[in-house]
């Protein structure tokens, strides 16, 4: 297969698995396998194949590492190469973009409430904690 980009349907085909990694959304092509397989990649509202011929126009769902991507193929690669070119591949839907902006601020909020104590728990409060996980236990 030819290293290529396009937009139009010239005979040039790519395989999903080949086109999420040279679209930037796994590091390596065993990766996008892996996601494939596992059922984190929906194409069209349904589960694919890693040998799946993608084509412009396919609306995809993309689960990466809690994330959720809405997108629809903008052109072809097989060839992986800097992140603008890889951007020009797709389009998120707005949507999608507004709901990971969302949980990425839920996230952080819920991390800012949490403090970590500035030092080790001395023998009173070990006492206490030890104290607090024995009411399950009676």
């Amino acid at each position: 297969m030819a290293s290529n980009d396009t937009n139009d349907d010239s005979g040039f085909q790519v395989r999903l698995d080949q086109w999420l990694w040279a679209a930037r959304f796994f590091k390596t092509r065993s990766l996008s396998k892996q996601a494939i397989d596992t059922g984190k990649v929906d194409v069209g509202g349904q589960r694919a194949k890693p040998s799946r011929v993608v084509r412009v126009g396919d609306a995809m769902r993309v689960q990466r590492s809690g994330e959720v991507f809405e997108i629809e193929v903008l052109a072809l690669s097989d060839t992986r190469g800097p992140a603008t070119a890889a951007q020009s591949l797709y389009a998120e839907t707005e949507a999608s973009r507004q709901a990971r902006e969302a949980a990425r601020e839920l996230a952080r909020a819920e991390r800012d409430g949490f403090r970590a104590p500035e030092t080790k728990p001395d023998k009173r409060a070990r006492r206490l904690i030890r104290a607090l996980g024995d009411i399950d236990a009676s």
